[in-house]
């Protein structure tokens, strides 16, 4: 049987880290000039509209398993750069960090607690596709 408090821990940890993207994506929002602004910013306010449900989903499993959802975020670190590469960068470390912590639910879960396996396999999902998204935004043209 799966161990249900590692579960619930790492449950908070992914919440706190989707809380701080919620932070880090409406920061960058505010960060962006020039003239390709306006798609940018929104694609960021997207990506803090998406850390909000991921949290909200990960904050859910820990109350159905008994847990209590932390009020913590994860650490964020104001690098005080601000260009789109470097936002693109900071934000391909925080979606790959957070791959990492679905992978170690999915391995607590494999097999065993099946709606937690589904659902880790489903954000790995959803964050390797994200990262392979922002490394293309970081492909220069040609450069391939």
């Amino acid at each position: 049987m799966a161990d249900k408090t590692k579960i619930v821990e790492i449950l908070n940890t992914i919440l706190e880290h989707e809380l701080a993207g919620v932070v880090r994506y409406t920061h960058y929002s505010l960060m962006v000039f020039g003239h390709n602004r306006i798609p940018i910013v929104g694609w960021l306010r997207d990506q803090a509209t998406e850390s909000l449900t991921h949290a909200s989903q990960a904050g859910e499993h820990i109350s159905t398993l008994g847990g209590h959802p932390s009020l913590k975020i994860s650490k964020l670190l104001e690098s005080h750069k601000h260009g789109i590469d470097d936002i693109l960068r900071e934000s391909l470390a925080h979606e790959t960090e957070q791959c990492g912590n679905y992978k170690k639910l999915l391995d607590l879960t494999k097999d065993d607690v099946i709606f937690l396996e589904e659902y880790a396999r489903q954000m790995i999902t959803e964050e390797e596709m994200h990262i392979a998204e922002v490394e293309k935004m970081l492909r220069k043209p040609g450069s391939v």
